[in-house]
């Protein structure tokens, strides 16, 4: 029987990447998507066509209710979640003092309260059988922060810490946590600075280019599977070098 990975954010980028990659790999992958139904439909049935084991709920990581539905109509189907990437996220970036509550908010909501819903909702099950693994994305920005992005930095801050208490305490149950720290990556989200802003980011990098969500993708993959079976607690920078 496949193992059984439950994604969140799944329908484009880092998160699309993470859904392919398990798929191939043998996962059966399961994946949240909040708004871009269409692209969630089509990646899945595209899966499938390929002979893979995917499906996808439309589902706010953000609204408890939601999350508990959807776990638990996994739980029916799958019967276990084996292991759990907690991708979804928004960012803003502007000057701290014009950052408004509602963006905060937010922000903290879903980068935060996204994953403290997921891994809530996997946990007893991971916990009764002793095993099981939990994926957190996070950011470099997490680790040193940025200007012009102190709320989105603060939030995945906040993952890292979380990653690291929550290893600790559910490590003698068997589940690992760990974390993903990704650098200046190709997708919607840093599509939005211009070309010139990209080429020097690109520049900054030891390894002189922009990553690729795959890359990301690959090392979720990684800490998800038996090949870490004795990490946890660690946060894994994919960034080229940006930070070392």
């Amino acid at each position: 029987m496949n193992k059984v990975v439950l994604i969140t954010g799944g329908s484009r980028g880092i998160g699309r990447a993470c859904v392919e990659l398990f798929a191939r790999w043998g996962w059966s992958a399961l994946f949240f998507c909040r708004r871009e139904t269409e692209k969630a439909a089509a990646l899945a049935a595209g899966l499938r066509g390929e002979g893979c084991d995917a499906d996808w709920y439309q589902c706010d990581v953000s609204d408890r209710a939601q999350v508990d539905a959807a776990v638990a109509d996994i739980l029916r189907r799958y019967h276990r979640v084996d292991a759990l990437v907690n991708n979804a996220a928004l960012s803003r970036t502007g000057l701290f003092t014009e950052i408004s509550e509602a963006d905060w908010n937010a922000l903290f909501s879903v980068n935060v309260g996204g994953v403290f819903h997921c891994a809530q909702a996997v946990l007893p099950g991971m916990i009764s059988r002793r095993s099981g693994s939990i994926v957190n994305i996070a950011s470099m920005w997490g680790q040193v922060g940025a200007s012009c992005e102190v709320c989105y930095s603060a939030t995945k801050a906040a993952v890292i810490g979380l990653t690291k208490a929550l290893a600790q305490e559910v490590g003698p149950s068997g589940v690992r946590v760990n974390c993903v720290a990704p650098g200046v990556i190709d997708t919607d989200m840093n599509r939005a600075l211009d070309g010139a802003a990209l080429a020097a980011l690109a520049d900054e990098t030891p390894l002189g280019r922009i990553g690729t969500p795959e890359e990301v993708a690959r090392a979720a993959l990684f800490l998800a599977g038996e090949d870490a079976a004795f990490i946890t607690g660690q946060t894994l920078g994919v960034n080229g070098g940006f930070v070392v």
